[in-house]
């Protein structure tokens, strides 16, 4: 269930893979050629049967070759998950070759022993052509299979199960051979037969290991999942925050390369930024089972089991990208009545604006029916960069704004207070310090009417901004 390291440049896998085929033709070509003419000189059954093997080794080989300089393109237009199937569909033909051939092997060795018997003549040459054959096949299998572990190439595995299959079955071949040998020296009649039995032995092991070689190819020719693969990634996107639930996982094989279709629950409520980053946490959780993979996430929006009301009427806005803030609800005798305050674009016209938010209010009700009525504030959202100076220190209005905030039992320090004036109008900020155990919300109430108190002590401010801090961060 692993994909290529990502260390293996494509250029040096492709390199490796091609060579690795070719070698792997060649080899073919001469074992082909020297187990033909072995088995016409000496007619032995084993030896042709072992001949329409490599033959088909020969053309599986040639297959491969093709194969694997095909599958290692990128995706085009054309072919938007790579060419990589190429290589699925390679391995499926060359299972498909050596059935085949088995059939062959099968027919011609039960006419040789019920019908037509046909004397054969054991040679060193075959021997010497069977030993030989089988060293080559040991050499490539081992090449072949080491690259095809190595990147996970089914083709090339299909090869290597082909040379591999040729050392069994030149094994049995040259042993029923000896049995041949040894029959005519002892006169044991039965020991005659020995080559076809042989011959069929070899078919019944490349049946046996081909048949497992094609369900593979088959289930990824049928994007047949690997086994345990999805509950092993939605186990594993447990660990994932902020995950509501994983809706659907879908998994695909192409070559040596995996494809991952993954849909999430989310809160309905998240940014588009989060939803972001959920995404690359979960692509990080798929690629540690699957290295290699290609994945693509889906967020699906999905209401919170621990919703409340506030979450429900944010979460309409946000459907329509827009944010509200100051949410407040007031229980009024057993109906819910709703303020808000909402920023719209600066350049909408109120007509443009206020449709919008008609629009909104209504969602709202339609999504929540205990909701009564809606009240909405509607704000102009800066899309300019304002100009703007700063003011010298004023000491005096320094003075009277922190008269004002030790009116405030709550506020036990008030500092940094800054001066500016922006297209003719004053602003000013400060820093407040409170009690770090203060809730959030007593905070907040405690800012807005120091605001309130300090436009009345000075009319000619246009916005105050009060930055509040917990009293361990005040080092003055």
């Amino acid at each position: 269930m692993s994909g290529v390291p990502a260390a293996f440049s494509s250029e040096s896998m492709r390199a490796e893979k091609r060579n690795a085929a070719a070698n792997s033709l060649l080899a073919a070509l001469a074992i082909t050629g020297l187990k033909i003419f072995v088995g016409i000189t000496s007619g032995s059954l084993g030896i042709l049967s072992e001949a329409a093997h490599s033959a088909l080794d020969l053309v599986a080989a040639a297959i491969t070759l093709f194969s694997v300089q095909v599958s290692d393109k990128p995706a085009d237009a054309d072919h938007q998950y790579g060419h990589g199937k190429i290589e699925n569909f390679s391995a499926f033909i060359e299972t498909g070759l050596l059935l085949i051939t088995c059939v062959v092997i099968i027919y011609e060795a039960v006419k040789r022993l019920f019908f037509h018997h046909v004397d054969i003549e054991p040679t060193l040459a075959a021997f010497l052509a069977l030993f030989f054959s089988m060293a080559v096949d040991f050499w490539r299998s081992r090449a072949l299979g080491t690259i095809a572990a190595k990147y996970d190439s089914q083709a090339l595995q299909a090869d290597a199960l082909h040379f591999s299959t040729d050392i069994w079955s030149s094994g049995v071949v040259a042993f029923g051979l000896a049995l041949v040998v040894l029959g005519r020296k002892m006169h044991v009649s039965w020991l005659i037969d020995a080559d076809p039995i042989a011959a069929l032995f070899v078919a019944g092991v490349i049946i046996f290991v081909s048949t497992r070689l094609a369900r593979r190819t088959i289930d990824a020719l049928l994007d047949a999942a690997p086994v345990g693969a999805r509950s092993k990634i939605i186990n594993a996107l447990k660990s994932v925050e902020g995950l509501l639930e994983v809706d659907r996982v879908r998994i695909r094989r192409a070559g040596n390369r995996y494809f991952a279709d993954v849909s999430i629950g989310l809160a309905r409520n998240v940014t588009f930024q989060r939803s972001g980053q959920v995404a690359d946490e979960v692509t990080s959780a798929v690629h540690r089972l699957l290295p290699n993979a290609d994945v693509v996430v889906h967020p699906i929006p999905l209401p919170a089991s621990a919703e409340n009301i506030f979450d429900r009427v944010r979460a309409v806005a946000t459907r329509h990208n827009l944010n509200v803030h100051d949410v407040s609800v007031q229980d009024l005798h057993g109906r819910l009545h709703v303020e808000q305050h909402l920023e719209m674009d600066e350049k909408l016209s109120l007509k443009q604006a206020h449709d919008v938010v008609t629009k909104l209010e209504s969602e709202i009700r339609d999504d929540i029916p205990e909701i009564a009525s809606i009240l909405t504030h509607i704000e102009s959202e800066p899309a300019t960069i304002e100009a703007g100076e700063q003011i010298e220190r004023d000491a005096r209005l320094e003075e009277r704004l922190k008269s004002v905030s030790a009116e405030f039992s709550d506020i036990l320090d008030t500092h940094d207070i800054e001066v500016k004036r922006v297209n003719g109008r004053v602003y000013i900020s400060c820093h407040c310090t409170f009690p770090d155990d203060m809730p959030l919300s007593r905070v907040h109430d405690v800012s807005t009417t120091l605001e309130t108190r300090f436009k009345q002590e000075a009319p000619e401010l246009f916005r105050v901004l009060i930055h509040p801090e917990p009293s361990t961060d005040n080092r003055r």
